[in-house]
């Protein structure tokens, strides 16, 4: 098969599509031809080498694809040719996959498979960093960082649909008013020095529940300062840097929990759990479009360099989308 692999001789780290052996089935797995895959954060800290595949899971880039059952295996839960989209933990920039049964979900029958494609690693991270990680309630309030991004763009969604108040931040205008169509109530401006103002004038008394946060260092004084009593800071990546100076006396008088937490590095199992528990609590809403997937833009594979070049400029609200094949439509 063909995927795009790193040039780790250039000091570009360039992109190629090249041709690399087959994936190999294991027990449990299921290979699937790959019609698209999405670009994430972690492909280009990847790409830079500064964030490798844990143990087992192929050195390929992407963490997500939609596609078309080839080899079912003897798992017994797909056919050939059923249509559908999973999490990985490397593999996606390929056109094809082995990946465990129990992390595929099924594409429903009106969605086209690059829209499938931006939908597992985003909204199963915002899923479990503010239900599981972050334990939001319904009518709590949570504010969510880069919220016109992949996952900000889920999360305000399933909060929303949780019935919590959602704030979000945002670094233009445009991305801004975006964030408020998918759901936030209110919007802070993230080139602004101090968020956690804007928040406290939005708020008056008291503060949010959970923060979902991908900036880390450069945020970590503000975000204390936004959290109410027994609220919970949830650490996505470190973008703004891995460190800070805090004052820990917020910390013990509000009684604040700090939480580090990555998907991609679990357990199998782990994952398998996660995934069940998304389709259970948020499958329908996805069905009626009552929350759905963000994209940016479409872009062929061979277009993956310009495909990083706009997630590494923040110019994408949503997802970026990279088509391996095209999807033949029944007429």
């Amino acid at each position: 098969m063909y995927a795009i692999t790193v040039d780790t001789h250039s000091t570009e780290r360039a992109l190629q599509w090249e041709q690399v052996a087959d994936p190999v089935a294991g027990p449990g797995d299921v290979i699937v031809d790959i019609h698209a895959t999405s670009v994430n954060r972690a492909d280009l800290l990847q790409r830079a080498g500064h964030y490798p595949p844990p143990p087992g899971a192929p050195d390929i880039l992407g963490l997500e694809m939609a596609g078309v059952v080839a080899d079912p295996g003897k798992t017994g839960s797909f056919d050939v040719g059923d249509r559908v989209c999973a999490l990985l933990a490397g593999g996606g920039y390929a056109e094809r996959v082995a990946v465990d049964h129990r992390l595929l979900l099924p594409v429903p029958d009106d969605w086209p498979l690059t829209r499938a494609a931006a939908l597992p690693e985003v909204f199963l991270t915002a899923f479990l960093n503010l239900f599981g990680e972050g334990q939001l309630q319904e009518g709590e309030t949570v504010l969510i960082h880069a919220g016109a991004s992949g996952v900000g763009s889920a999360g305000i969604q399933l909060a929303r649909h949780a019935r919590c108040r959602v704030l979000a931040s945002a670094g233009n205008d445009l991305k801004a008013e975006r964030c408020r169509q998918f759901g936030a109530e209110f919007v802070c401006d993230s080139r602004d020095e101090d968020f956690a103002d804007q928040v406290a004038g939005h708020l008056g008394e008291g503060g949010v529940d959970v923060i979902l946060d991908v900036a880390g260092g450069s945020h970590l004084s503000r975000n204390l300062r936004c959290l109410a009593p027994r609220g919970r800071l949830v650490l996505l990546s470190l973008l703004g840097g891995r460190q800070s100076d805090i004052d820990l006396g917020l910390v013990l008088t509000r009684r604040l929990k700090i939480i580090g937490s990555l998907l991609r590095s679990r357990p199998v199992d782990e994952k398998a759990q996660i995934v069940a528990d998304f389709r259970e609590r948020f499958w329908d809403p996805l069905l009626t479009g009552a929350i759905a997937p963000v994209v940016d833009r479409v872009l062929p594979i061979a277009d993956a360099e310009e495909a990083h070049d706009v997630l590494s400029a923040n110019a994408n609200i949503g997802k970026v989308v990279l088509e391996i094949r095209a999807e033949e439509i029944a007429e």
